[in-house]
């Protein structure tokens, strides 16, 4: 159990990120027809469609989605081994939980960028295969902003700039994974330092 909880949280993410896809998918229509508004226009369910990353943000290359998904999945493996070091290095327990979110997370957008592209027959135009190509479903749709940035603003500012994320549970689960962290990088990592610094020394006697 001292490793099996958090992958248990992992998981649970993934049962239910996938879950919500599959309803979504067998019973909403995709884009504005099906939009269902939930607190007026700021937040709404939304079938959408997202070859890339999170927030649709795309590897610019014939082979970009194959890329992407052969990523996802090196990375699942390395998350998953990170986070049995840490429990195995008794870490502080809350960024154990932040790993398993991610992992979690990162799992859930692997199975529909590997296996939706066959399951749902929605693969990448052009794609040379089904496989490793498929979108991901995303669904709740955040209408926070819209407008210009002002000119005092570097770089960006006079640029009209939309802030309308549309993302899943896997991207929630990921994003709260890693605010969590940075918010408490000091504590989480301070503490797994100490730690094995005491077990080094207590090896060493």
């Amino acid at each position: 159990m001292k490793y099996w909880k958090f992958y248990l949280l992992s998981l649970l993410v993934i049962l239910i990120d996938q879950a919500v896809k599959l309803i979504v998918h067998y019973n909403m229509e995709m884009g504005l027809p099906g939009e269902i508004h939930v607190i007026g226009d700021f937040f709404k369910l939304h079938y959408t469609l997202n070859p890339g990353m999170a927030f649709g943000v795309e590897l610019g290359s014939e082979y970009g989605k194959l890329i992407l998904t052969l990523f996802r999945l090196v990375a699942m493996f390395g998350i998953g081994y990170y986070l049995y070091y840490l429990v195995k290095h008794n870490a502080p327990q809350g960024l154990i939980w932040c790993i398993a979110l991610i992992l979690g997370g990162a799992i859930g957008n692997l199975v529909d960028s590997t296996f939706y592209g066959v399951w749902f027959d929605n693969a990448l135009y052009g794609s040379s295969t089904p496989w490793f190509h498929g979108q991901v479903i995303d669904m709740f749709y955040l209408d926070i902003w819209e407008g210009i940035i002002p000119h005092w603003v570097p770089i960006i500012g006079g640029k009209p700039m939309s802030l309308w994320p549309i993302f899943n549970i896997a991207d929630a689960a990921i994003f709260i994974g890693v605010l969590m962290i940075l918010f408490n990088q000091k504590r989480f990592f301070g503490e797994h330092h100490e730690q094995e610094h005491k077990t080094v020394q207590q090896q060493g006697l």
